[in-house]
């Protein structure tokens, strides 16, 4: 469970986490895409930051990722600058594709379609007894 300290640090960090990439985005003149920080999860000892990225379109989300990770020192960098006054060390920071809104999709698509396994139980897989 996450304290208030690392609710208020992820929070930080994931707004100042936006305001670089979208800022990245924008002067290096790159069109028809967005990132979005949806979530930060720091570590207890604050040394680690799980970053959830959504990145728009889909289909350049594995080579935006592998941009941003090879660019992670500079990353920490601009952001240890910006919360210089509010952390002593900054943490560590990994990248991750964040999918929870595909998955939703999939749900959506799932209920919408003939194959409802709501109205039609058989389409279940059964649950085995161990």
């Amino acid at each position: 469970m996450e304290t208030n300290r690392q609710k208020k640090i992820g929070g930080v960090l994931q707004q100042d986490l936006a305001d670089i990439l979208q800022g990245e985005v924008r002067k290096n003149g790159i069109s028809n895409l967005v990132i979005s920080v949806s979530k930060v999860n720091v570590t207890s000892d604050l040394s680690v930051a799980t970053v959830h990225l959504s990145i728009f379109p889909q289909d350049k989300a594995a080579e935006t990722l592998a941009a941003i990770k090879s660019n992670t020192k500079l990353i920490k960098h601009d952001l240890s600058q910006r919360v210089r006054l509010q952390l002593r060390k900054v943490p560590n920071l990994t990248f991750f594709i964040d999918d929870s809104l595909d998955y939703i999709e999939k749900i959506d698509n799932a209920l919408a379609a003939k194959e409802n396994p709501i109205e039609n139980r058989e389409l279940l897989e059964k649950r085995r007894k161990s």
